[in-house]
């Protein structure tokens, strides 16, 4: 059986003792929250993984190359479209299985967890969850489907943490709107083909008068992409004016693709209008509440990471003849790991129930969020200190996880917003205000 045809088996129905799962079968998992078809997806991830993106991980890392020939590979399995309908080209899994794929693949490279996530989360959901029925049956089999790239142009050099404060203008003009502005850090600005983002069309109105749009422009690894026939769509009418700026030269997730993206005196037509006007900022702000679970995801795979390459090498790490295992300072420094790694698992898979069974999610999403980024900071940083000299080489990938566990506290929310978030949503819980 083929990767994407194990990932799209039907589920099992056994009817042994168990939790329910979406479609109505017994789950027969040890795990709370997993049926047997969602240990299946991480397993033929994690294949995936450690045949595909394990040998290429340290070279892109130091050369900064976006990772074209495994991406094409993802989006083969249908990994670009995990939780999207069938009929849009995705293949129609729960959100928690979209985690799991995030989560499996950063536990070896945070550059591949993130291009999963950037695009189905940010690139991809608005569309499908604010877009008319014209704009889903044009944009979506192309992402979903894994044809090209996706993107989310929020922050802005004057709008990171208050992303209220948008300066990117939206004048209408001959049924349509006049775009000028730039957003900063977006991932896949370079590969990518389809974004959506935000403008202010009513300054007076503050987050209100934020309305959000979709936009095209063509990837700048054009002869790459038409070699591999994956990341370009000659199809698509890219509008003039949008393009990409200077690649960042970043401290972690290196190989990511990550830039400005420029939109000067861009046209976009009404029909790209995504939603009503008005509403950009909240629909940005929810598609942010489900993403949050997604980024902890990636910092609970990377933290995971990072505690199974201690186990091993604190196994083989012979000192004073013992294994470094067998000191109880170790074996502490392991512990600590291990049981934060699984606090963090079921703050993340709570939230991703949440969220599949149509309950509110918001605070436990940045409860996820908050604890698993800072977790992964932890965690990566407690594996180089085990490793000592060796992981403070690239010889073992724990120095690479520590720099790419950074990010997860400042991206979508840094770990003062999330606070932020919780604390609003504890004072209504209490107060009702």
């Amino acid at each position: 059986m083929t990767d994407r045809g194990l990932l799209l088996a039907p589920p099992h129905t056994s009817r042994a003792s168990g939790i329910s799962n979406l479609d109505g079968s017994i789950s027969t998992s040890v795990e709370p929250f997993l049926s047997e078809r969602h240990l299946a997806l991480r397993e033929t991830v994690r294949r995936f993984a450690l045949e595909t993106i394990v040998p290429i991980a340290t070279e892109l890392d130091e050369s900064c190359t976006f990772p074209w020939e495994s991406v094409k590979a993802m989006a083969d399995m249908g990994l670009l479209g995990v939780p999207i309908p069938q009929e849009y080209g995705g293949m129609g899994l729960d959100y928690m299985s979209y985690v799991l794929v995030v989560e499996e693949l950063a536990k070896y490279d945070a550059t591949h967890a993130i291009t999963v996530s950037a695009h189905t989360t940010l690139g991809t959901s608005p569309i499908l969850n604010f877009g008319s029925s014209e704009q889903k049956e044009r944009y979506l089999p192309l992402l979903a489907g894994g044809k090209v790239l996706g993107g989310f142009g929020l922050t802005e050099p004057g709008a990171g943490s208050d992303s209220g404060g948008t300066r990117t203008r939206a004048i209408r003009e001959n049924g349509g709107y006049r775009l000028n502005g730039a957003k900063i850090f977006i991932t896949h600005a370079g590969v990518g083909e389809i974004f959506t983002v935000t403008a202010v069309t009513d300054a007076k109105a503050g987050a209100n008068g934020i309305t959000s749009f979709i936009v095209t422009k063509p990837t700048v690894d054009l002869e790459k992409a038409e070699t591999l026939g994956f990341g370009h769509a000659g199809d698509l009418e890219f509008m003039a004016g949008v393009r990409a700026g200077k690649k960042e030269d970043k401290m972690g997730w290196r190989a990511s693709d990550t830039r400005e993206l420029v939109l000067e005196d861009v046209y976009v037509p009404e029909a790209n209008r995504l939603g009503d006007e008005g509403r950009g900022f909240r629909n940005f702000m929810k598609t942010l509440d489900a993403g949050r679970i997604g980024i902890a995801g990636l910092s609970l795979g990377l933290a995971e990471g990072a505690f199974e390459v201690a186990m091993r090498y604190a196994h083989e790490r012979e000192q004073f003849g013992r294994k470094i295992l067998d000191f109880q300072q170790v074996q502490f420094k392991l512990s600590e790991m291990a049981t934060d790694i699984e606090a963090g698992r079921l703050l993340t898979y709570r939230a991703a129930w949440l969220k599949d069974n149509g309950r509110p999610f918001g605070k436990e999403a940045a409860m996820a969020k908050l604890f698993c980024s800072e977790l992964s900071m932890r965690a990566t940083l407690q594996a180089v200190q085990i490793l000592g000299g060796a992981g403070y080489t690239d010889e073992y990938p724990v120095e690479r996880m520590a720099r790419d566990a950074k990010v997860c506290e400042i991206g979508e929310g840094t770990s003062e917003v999330q606070k932020l978030v919780i604390g609003r949503h504890l004072v209504k819980e209490m107060f009702g205000a």
